[in-house]
């Protein structure tokens, strides 16, 4: 069962104290619209998610009973082009959110000039608690309750949390079966290289994250050797920014998981860390690199480099006075609270927002489905010197736009952004 919502209830900004993603999100686009000069309409049309789809998935578990699960699929913008967005698998996953994780992808695939619109997905389940059996016949349903939605010039889906290259070949099987069995491999990206994935995908999003650190430094004027930083998360993009900040001489003194954290001033071996996670069911628990820290004390330790690259909403108003990085990489999309912005600005932190911090991930997506089309395909170094150009590129666009409006970076990636939205809409014409 899959059904179009047009409820304008659902989309306001909540009113209360604690903003959610979504609200961050459009806090912040409003002051970009406002520099900007969006009309009325460009603002109200920008504001919302073009479509939101909602379908309640039966899937026949393994004990014989049969469970309903919520699933969404957001599409934000295709002003730029098909919209574009992972699937989030995990218990928390609500409407909202994904709303918020779709706008976030059309700002990001904007800042960093790539032509794809915004989306996302996600479906409301505990994904480590389902067997591989029943994983796979819940991405098939899903696949078939948005099959007239994904299409490679429509919305591409990608891997999120939760989900991996093996859901996306089933997605890739199962679509490519509901249209007439014509393998179509562009319908979804972060597919395994045998099915027509890309070199270097992996790697990407941590990669990006630790290529724009490093320009930063550069543009500050600052040397990585010597440099301490800390991060929080160690999934895919955590563990490998990890990996690449300890291979160019900053030293990862903490690193956490949803288990807690390890601290160790004399720096953690991001190799043995990773074996560790790898060997043990996917976490750090009983990791003896350091000493026992929280994700909360991980976050205001006295490093130079903070990398959230966990959940949402991790850096609020509550605790961005008690930051110590001067330098901030936000891995994990909305990590910081819009009440949490001023407060870091103030105390003159440089924030790195997450819609071209981990931008890396969505570039590589972007080579991959162009090699789907073209048939062709790159070699690993050609992928990372595409995608390390296009960062860079994109970094010193909003470093440029932030000297020249004196803002933050996350003002100016938004402006930037939201200028190529808005032209792109104007050019489409009325809707």
């Amino acid at each position: 069962m899959s059904r179009k919502k047009d409820d304008t209830a659902v989309i306001e900004p909540k009113a209360n104290a604690h903003m959610d993603p979504y609200s961050s999100m459009l806090s912040r686009f409003y002051v970009a619209a406002e520099r900007v000069g969006l009309s009325p309409d460009e603002r109200e049309i920008l504001s919302r998610p073009s479509e939101i789809h909602i379908a309640y998935l039966p899937v026949a578990m393994d004990d014989g009973s049969v469970r309903v699960f919520e699933s969404y699929r957001v599409i934000h913008s295709r002003a730029l082009g098909p919209g574009k967005g992972g699937i989030r698998y995990a218990p928390e996953v609500n409407m909202r959110e994904v709303m918020a994780l779709a706008a976030w992808m059309t700002w990001k695939c904007a800042v960093v000039n790539i032509p794809y619109g915004g989306a996302k997905g996600g479906i409301t389940c505990e994904p480590k608690k389902m067997s591989v059996g029943e994983l796979e016949r819940l991405t098939r349903a899903y696949t078939r309750a948005m099959s007239e939605v994904f299409g490679p010039d429509k919305d591409i889906p990608a891997p999120d949390m939760g989900t991996s290259a093996r859901e996306m070949a089933w997605i890739v099987d199962e679509y490519s079966r509901l249209h007439r069995g014509n393998y179509i491999p562009a319908v979804v990206t972060g597919k395994p290289l045998e099915l027509g994935g890309s070199k270097g995908r992996v790697e990407a999003t941590g990669r990006g994250v630790t290529t724009v650190i490093l320009q930063a430094l550069q543009r500050m004027g600052r040397r990585p050797d010597g440099l301490t930083a800390a991060v929080q998360g160690f999934g895919n993009v955590g563990s490998i920014t990890a990996k690449f900040l300890s291979q160019n001489g900053i030293r990862v003194v903490a690193i956490s998981d949803k288990t807690g954290g390890v601290y160790n001033e004399s720096g953690i071996l991001i190799h043995q860390a990773i074996q560790y996670r790898d060997n043990h069911g996917g976490t750090l628990e009983g990791f003896k690199g350091g000493e026992r820290i929280t994700n909360e004390q991980l976050l205001t330790l006295d490093v130079d480099i903070l990398v959230p690259a966990a959940l949402e909403d991790q850096i609020t108003a509550r605790n961005a006075s008690q930051i110590k990085a001067w330098l901030i990489a936000e891995g994990a999309n909305g990590p910081t609270t819009a009440e949490a912005d001023p407060i870091l600005n103030e105390r003159g932190i440089t924030v790195i927002p997450d819609i071209l911090a981990n931008a890396g991930g969505v570039i590589v997506s972007y080579y991959e489905w162009v090699q789907n089309r073209r048939g062709h395909y790159y070699t690993e170094s050609e992928v990372q010197e595409r995608a390390d150009n296009t960062i860079k590129q994109a970094f010193d666009d909003v470093f440029t736009r932030a000297a020249a409006h004196k803002v933050s970076l996350r003002e100016a990636a938004y402006l930037l952004a939201v200028e190529r939205v808005v032209r792109a809409l104007r050019m489409h014409g009325k809707y």
